[in-house]
């Protein structure tokens, strides 16, 4: 599939799989949700564009890259996409933050929208929408057609792991949407949770239950 990036270097690779077992703390939990967001980050920015500027060295007066245009727009999905945020914010501190609040139906599986505030001119920007998993994909593509409401166009969503099913329908639904992702599971579960997954991932980033 186009558009689709499955992130597979060996770091990123065991801390997820430290995020799966069942017996990591929230503490751990959270630090390492935010690195691999920083690894991915690393990976899905490499496109931003550049553009020379005057800077004084200690030596001389030299014409440098430096980040060009509007400021980066991070948009997490809450509550789960906030643990992702300072990952990014640690490799772009200038990043404008947005989110966007959905829940999903119990029974029926389906997102409901409730929050939306987005940084200003988000039409200028590059967007990256943060969601630690993309299971059915519903959720992901709710947000996806928001912030393309609002004006967005040039757009990333990050995710830690996915299950196919989310995969496909967010490749179907916005095609010309950037997705990067740091691992592909088996399946969805009969109530909608990727196997093997890691459960809850926003319960376990903020230790509720």
């Amino acid at each position: 599939m186009t558009n689709v990036t499955i992130l597979d270097h060996p770091l990123l690779q065991h801390k997820i799989s430290i995020l799966r077992d069942k017996n990591t703390g929230t503490n751990e939990f959270r630090k390492l949700v935010e690195e691999i967001a920083m690894l991915m980050g690393y990976e899905a920015l490499r496109d931003l564009e550049l553009e020379d500027r005057e800077v004084e060295t200690p030596i001389e007066t030299c014409m440098t890259p430096m980040l060009a245009g509007k400021k980066l727009a991070i948009v997490p999905i809450l509550r789960a996409g906030l643990g992702m945020t300072n990952g990014i914010l640690a490799l772009v501190p200038s990043a404008k933050v947005g989110h966007i609040g959905l829940y999903r139906d119990p029974v029926t599986h389906e997102p409901h929208e409730y929050y939306c505030k987005l940084p200003s001119p988000i039409e200028q920007r590059t967007i990256v929408v943060t969601d630690p998993m993309l299971a059915t994909g519903g959720s992901a593509c709710d947000a996806l057609t928001l912030i393309k409401q609002h004006g967005g166009r040039k757009i990333k969503f990050m995710a830690i792991i996915a299950a196919p099913e989310g995969v496909r329908k967010v490749h179907a639904e916005h095609p010309d949407v950037q997705l990067y992702v740091g691992h592909v599971d088996r399946c969805l579960n009969d109530d909608a949770y990727i196997c093997p997954g890691l459960g809850d991932a926003g319960d376990r980033i903020f230790g509720t239950k």
